[in-house]
């Protein structure tokens, strides 16, 4: 494989994300002594940092590997979604589609830092569907995104914040049938069984088995391949991609499946590991067509972001050094 070639070409592929965007704040202190009014630790806090997060993420690690990358979503009119929308033209990803309404707010997931660990989470977020207008203006900005610039492969992420209704999933995975555009899904529980015609769909372990009500603990290629049979009944989709933990990837397609391990890591932190994968293996699958080589890729990205603290794009430079040693 010519890694050079292959990278220098994610330059000319055309991305579209929708899903849930998210606000990522991190209030980094130090701990040095247990609140005198409950037991409680007390953080003495030093600084405040915004990130991406959800399928802002997914974004960000799309721009990072190259790609010209749009986002559609609706959130708030609020300050949230100002700093949000202020960070996504920084990192260079398009904007232009999103809708912003007064009956939602933007998604913030504050979480308080001490020595690299996570003391605290407060999310602030409404996780109702979206109402029919704004499912309508979402359904017209994606299509007039289509008709501006055609997709070559579009991305949905769902973390169960409303974005991604059964009438948005089913619509816009017929347009992309339409358009001949790849499909991709990084599924939440809610909607699991609603994506019925994805190219790829991406859950972990975990959710494949909430999804599908599987109790067996055994997990082998044929296990595997099994939990593939019985998601293709609901789905009729072409691949599927379950992300392992610690034991790595399975993927599978047609009559090509295998399960490929993880590589040795200092492990810091595995937010935003599974944005990576879907971003990567989506990636590479429509620049290559290889599923294997689109699966070993975002193995060996998804590994390399458990390596900073919080969500993080994968570094373009050290996922190519790293794919030219692992798999050259």
């Amino acid at each position: 494989m010519d890694f050079e070639k292959l990278f220098s070409g994610f330059g000319s592929l055309r991305v579209l994300v929708v899903g849930d965007l998210m606000l990522d704040t991190y209030w980094w202190g130090n701990v040095d002594r247990i609140s005198p009014e409950a037991p409680v630790p007390v953080v003495a806090l030093k600084k405040k940092e915004l990130r991406v997060g959800g399928a802002a993420n997914v974004a960000l690690n799309l721009v990072s590997m190259g790609a010209q990358t749009s986002v559609v979503s609706v959130i708030g009119e609020d300050k949230d979604g100002d700093e949000l929308l202020g960070l996504l033209k920084q990192s260079s990803i398009d904007t232009t589609y999103i809708v912003r309404s007064a009956k939602r707010i933007t998604t913030n997931k504050t979480r308080v830092m001490s020595r690299n660990q996570q003391m605290m989470r407060l999310d602030a977020e409404i996780t109702a569907d979206l109402d029919p207008s704004l499912e309508d203006l979402l359904l017209q900005q994606t299509k007039a995104l289509f008709a501006a610039h055609k997709p070559d492969v579009l991305i949905l992420e769902d973390y169960n914040k409303g974005v991604l209704t059964e009438r948005v999933i089913h619509e816009l995975i017929a347009l992309c049938k339409k358009e001949n555009v790849i499909s991709a899904v990084d599924p939440k529980r809610k909607n699991f069984l609603s994506y019925k015609g994805v190219t790829i769909f991406k859950p972990n372990l975990k959710e494949i088995r909430e999804g599908l009500n599987i109790l067996a603990d055994t997990i082998d290629l044929s296990s595997l391949q099994k939990m593939h049979e019985q998601l293709q009944q609901h789905l009729q989709h072409e691949i599927s991609l379950i992300t392992l933990s610690e034991k790595g990837v399975f993927y599978i397609k047609g009559d090509e499946a295998r399960i490929i391990p993880t590589h040795i890591r200092n492990i810091a932190d595995v937010s935003g590991a599974g944005d990576t994968v879907i971003a990567v293996a989506s990636l590479v699958y429509t620049a290559s067509r290889d599923m294997h080589l689109a699966a070993e890729m975002a193995n060996i990205a998804g590994g390399l972001v458990c390596e900073e603290v919080g969500t993080a794009p994968v570094n373009k430079e050290r996922l190519q050094e790293e794919c030219v040693l692992l798999l050259g």
